[in-house]
């Protein structure tokens, strides 16, 4: 029996005027990916930006239009496939929609999912993420690369990097930046002082912290550091250890979640679930069967009571 053919199918998402149509434009132009193979191109919303029919035509791509949300669903992609026999699909999704409807859809079974890109624009950035955070945090979790266009100097990308590192670690974040010229040390910039003999991190910068430490490991290893933290107990670590760490709100209420540091001492076995404590411990990276790898490991030098902060949710940024 012939086997099907594997088709790539690459994602774009994005709030209208991010770019999608310019970058999918762009892309079918490009002579890496325009290398004479049919491509079917399905958009899910029209924005102001159009597509130009003579590129279409010069790069063997079809472009169906999606009007209808009643229209998401497998048999739609599958009635596609059958129509074009496509090589390739290249789908621009609904910024408005969230991701998980299409990726739970029964796509035909030779689609293969290569690449999943969100697009932003720059300039209304703090606004989709006061107003419509949840349906942006979505956007970044399910996608390989992070584009920001219409980039300025002053945007905060230290922020912008910690806020999508905290949903999608694994993610690439590029910034379309060719009239801007960014200050090299902007991402570096620290609430607290990594030159201390004790680096002590403020309770409103843990999350801040949290994330640094799991992402530049060098910054780290061998350093004492100084914080409030919640006692979680991990019965399956052993006696000695203990997960001190905080509650952090990333995208909305619904998804506070604890996030701490694996750590050891003698006095572990006399915490208590959920006490609070000031901790200064040493920092080392090691192989840890809670992270299923290595991780930062805290080597607790002084562990002392503490009362319960008056906020107990911090954030990433």
């Amino acid at each position: 029996m012939r086997r099907e053919k594997d088709i790539y199918v690459y994602l774009f998402f994005g709030f209208l005027e991010s770019g999608k149509t310019t970058l999918i434009q762009d892309t079918i132009q490009n002579p890496d990916f325009n290398n004479g193979k049919k491509t079917l191109l399905v958009v899910c919303e029209e924005g102001i930006e159009e597509y130009d029919p003579k590129i279409l035509e010069k790069s063997r791509t079809v472009l169906e239009i999606m009007e209808d949300k009643s229209n998401l669903t497998g048999d739609y992609f599958k009635a596609l496939q059958e129509k074009h026999n496509p090589d390739r699909v290249i789908i621009e999704y609904n910024g408005m929609w969230m991701p998980d409807e299409l990726f739970d859809l029964d796509m035909p079974r030779n689609w293969m999912p290569v690449q999943a890109i969100a697009t932003v624009n720059s300039q209304t950035y703090e606004l989709y993420m006061n107003n419509m955070r949840s349906i942006m945090m979505e956007h970044f979790k399910c996608c390989d690369t992070i584009i920001f266009n219409r980039c300025f100097k002053d945007m905060n990308r230290t922020a912008i990097r910690r806020t999508i590192k905290a949903n999608n670690r694994a993610a690439s974040i590029l910034y379309d930046a060719t009239d801007v010229d960014f200050d090299e040390d902007s991402e570096d910039e620290l609430p607290y002082d990594l030159n201390a003999d004790i680096i002590d991190i403020n309770e409103d910068d843990y999350g801040i912290f949290y994330l640094d430490a799991r992402d530049y490991p060098d910054r780290y290893k061998g350093r004492t550091v100084r914080f409030k933290a919640m006692v979680h107990k991990l019965p399956r670590l052993g006696k000695t250890y203990f997960v001190p760490g905080r509650h952090i709100m990333n995208c909305c209420p619904e998804d506070i979640t604890f996030f701490g540091f694996v750590a050891t001492s003698p006095m572990a076995s006399v915490l208590r679930e959920k006490d609070w404590i000031i901790i200064t411990a040493r920092i080392e990276y090691e192989y840890c069967k809670a992270y299923k790898g290595e991780g930062p490991v805290l080597y607790a030098q002084n562990i002392a009571g503490a009362e319960a902060p008056e906020e107990p949710v911090v954030y990433f940024t």
